[in-house]
């Protein structure tokens, strides 16, 4: 592996200590990580924090490690408020984006002839949600137009709204393709009709700033796995304080709500009445450590340092004969999908793995409407993050290229 530990190619991370952020990620002396939108390596700091609390919980019994440690698990929320710009009373804390994402959708009402509309890139999982509430209710799910790069069309979306529209819900940074949909443009829209606005910010949470207000999505859900570093099995859900005092989510316990007398409850009034009363304290914990890390660090210069990355990437993959490069938008992300002339997705996966190279796969099965419309195979899917290298970027190239095909 061509890798250097003192490296001018970090001269648009200047001012970070980048072997220091390499040092506090041991993966990366193992193999070249490009799987940061699938689960990114998690650094020291996390992993040591999870597992102290553990061994806390070990030592002195679970309820009393979270008794211990309360003010610490507390801070997770204002943590997470700071990263996206909103309160903490409107964070509720999941077990997986997944679940942040039902919890706010299936909170929301819909009848016969209603509308929701979405993107030609949404995700799978968010698209089935759509089409059982429409079998349910009799409401209906539209698609918003592209443009002529592949990314949602603002213009188009407010030609569409009629009177019966009563959800817009766009994936931000779509699974596969480098999009990046113009979120705060579909938030104008929704605030100018008074439209509910909920935003899958799943593969942008910790790779660009995020701020909510400027977004102006009533919800917003987010993993922490993926480009913010944190455990599996984490995720969060956004809602806007004044939305919330309209919302009942979908099931509750005695967490979410309090009995007040034999026949009656009472919601809680922050975003905590999507939460249940147990939880993996362990992993809120190193959420929270991973969160406090992308903001010392600061998410501008994450965002420069991926897009910088993934731009080399694309650049030198579309040298390479019979490699097809699948990403849209005039500024993508920092996913890098790709298929190779002759060779499935997954061959080419295992073979980088045999080469210690790490990468990820997605079937058309993810984002099904793009699929079928780009008539695209499963793809090959390479993610850097900020703890990646040039280096690291061109060694992959070089395999490629030397490939058997």
């Amino acid at each position: 592996m061509r890798q250097s530990t003192s490296n001018p190619d970090f001269e648009d991370f200047a001012d970070v200590d980048v072997e220091r952020l390499r040092g506090d990620t041991p993966g990366a002396a193992n193999r070249i990580h490009l799987n940061n939108a699938g689960a990114a390596l998690m650094p020291k700091p996390v992993v040591e924090g999870m597992i102290e609390y553990i061994q806390r919980e070990a030592a002195i019994g679970g309820y009393e490690a979270s008794a211990e440690n309360a003010e610490r698990l507390e801070r997770v929320y204002d943590s997470i408020a700071m990263l996206i710009g909103s309160k903490r009373e409107e964070i509720s804390l999941a077990e997986n984006a997944t679940l942040a994402w039902q919890r706010a959708f299936y909170s929301l009402r819909f009848g016969p002839g209603d509308r929701i509309l979405t993107t030609t890139t949404e995700f799978a999982a968010n698209y089935i949600a759509f089409l059982q509430m429409a079998s349910r209710t009799g409401a209906q799910v539209d698609i918003i137009p592209d443009d002529a790069n592949g990314v949602l069309d603002p213009d188009a979306l407010d030609r569409m709204i009629d009177a019966r529209v009563r959800l817009i819900a766009i994936t931000w940074v779509p699974t596969n393709g480098g999009l990046v949909n113009p979120a705060e443009a579909v938030g104008r829209i929704a605030r100018a009709h008074g439209i509910p606005y909920l935003l899958d910010a799943c593969q942008a949470a910790g790779q660009m700033p995020i701020d909510v207000s400027a977004l102006g999505c009533d919800m917003l859900t987010a993993t922490g796995r993926k480009f913010l570093r944190g455990p599996r099995g984490t995720g969060f859900l956004y809602v806007r304080q004044d939305f919330l005092k309209g919302l009942e989510p979908a099931t509750i316990d005695l967490f979410g709500a309090s009995l007040k007398g034999q026949y009656h409850y009472e919601l809680r009034p922050d975003a905590r009445r999507f939460e249940t009363w147990e939880a993996n304290y362990a992993a809120r914990l190193g959420l929270g450590i991973a969160v406090d890390y992308a903001l010392e660090l600061g998410l501008g210069k994450i965002e420069r340092r991926c897009r910088s990355l993934s731009d080399e990437l694309r650049g030198e993959l579309s040298e390479i004969p019979g490699v097809a490069v699948h990403d849209l938008g005039d500024r993508p992300a920092s996913i890098v999908s790709f298929t190779i002339r002759d060779m499935s997705a997954r061959d080419v996966m295992r073979y980088l793995v045999s080469k210690r190279i790490n990468v990820s796969v997605s079937p058309p099965t993810s984002t099904p409407l793009d699929a079928t419309r780009r008539k695209l195979p499963d793809i090959v899917r390479a993610s850097p993050h900020y703890y990646n290298t040039t280096a690291e970027i061109r060694y992959l190239v070089e395999v490629l290229r030397q490939m058997p095909v």
